[in-house]
């Protein structure tokens, strides 16, 4: 997935594993500075992602930590791809900085989990339906509407690429009922979104009212899954978003996602649930 290549977003997860076997290794910024030979400062600013990691500094850094032979070589691999420029750099000005760093991260990812109970995810909106819902929001000048839709319809191609992000959606019943735009604006959303579920990258399923009591209580959550990385948690705000890397807590969100599976239809009940709803 070369083309979705994000420099930012490549250091930041470069980073967070630096400070993550750094901790595992109970050392300080100041000792893994000596160890290379650089400044403390110079440690977090590796760690925060603001400065490019070298291969070679990645390589001895994690060495010192003890880290294993494989992650040593995958990070040293991230390290090594060249600095090109964000695929989303022509929408650049229409984005939020905490949105573009999620769009760079699953760019990066290789799978994708995604929990939405409003409304339909920006990643399986139809053009239309993207236009109603961007026109509606007062986060999008109206003047911006246009390119921002354009940008939602550029990015969703990650699902249809060479070498596509896989993607398994849950999707409350009440998202799909929301009232957007036309009934043909629906109509041919439902349409997409049942395409959609026939790729073999994605999954879809939708979660009723009466499928009773689960874990998504607390509202929309994104788990982007890495070749090269830990995985990482994502949760929108108003007008920022929280991204969670801390291991120990990806693995309440980790179950969060499971236990949302197990309790909405299944993939092949939720295509006929929305075939239900093209009929109606």
């Amino acid at each position: 997935m070369a083309q979705w290549t994000d420099p930012a977003a490549q250091r930041w997860l470069i980073g967070v594993e630096l400070r993550h076997y750094r901790q595992l290794a109970n050392r300080t910024a100041v000792a893994a500075a000596e160890a290379i030979g650089c400044t403390a400062g110079k440690i977090n600013h590796l760690e925060s992602g603001r400065n490019r990691q070298q291969p070679d500094e990645v390589v001895a850094l994690l060495n010192y930590y003890g880290a294993p032979d494989d992650v040593v070589q995958r990070l040293s691999q991230l390290a090594e791809w060249a600095d090109r420029r964000a695929w989303w750099s022509p929408w650049s000005d229409v984005t939020a900085t905490w949105f573009q760093s999620f769009v760079g991260l699953e760019g990066q990812a290789a799978r994708e989990f995604l929990y939405e109970p409003v409304f339909v995810p920006g990643l399986l909106q139809t053009e239309a339906y993207a236009r109603a819902v961007t026109s509606a929001t007062p986060r999008v000048r109206s003047d911006h509407v246009d390119r921002f839709v354009a940008f939602r319809q550029a990015r969703a191609a990650v699902l249809t690429d060479a070498e596509p992000l896989e993607l398994v959606v849950v999707v409350g019943e009440a998202a799909l009922r929301l009232d957007v735009g036309d009934p043909g604006v629906l109509q041919d959303q439902y349409r997409h979104l049942i395409r959609l579920a026939a790729l073999p990258n994605v999954e879809l399923q939708v979660l009723r009212p009466e499928d009773g009591i689960h874990s998504g209580f607390t509202g929309a959550f994104a788990i982007l899954s890495f070749e090269h990385a830990h995985s990482v948690g994502y949760v929108e705000l108003q007008d920022d978003a929280v991204y969670i890397h801390d291991q120990e807590q990806m693995r309440g969100y980790s179950m969060a996602a499971e236990n949302l599976r197990e309790v909405a239809l299944s993939p092949a009940e939720s295509v006929r649930f929305i075939e239900s709803l093209v009929h109606d």
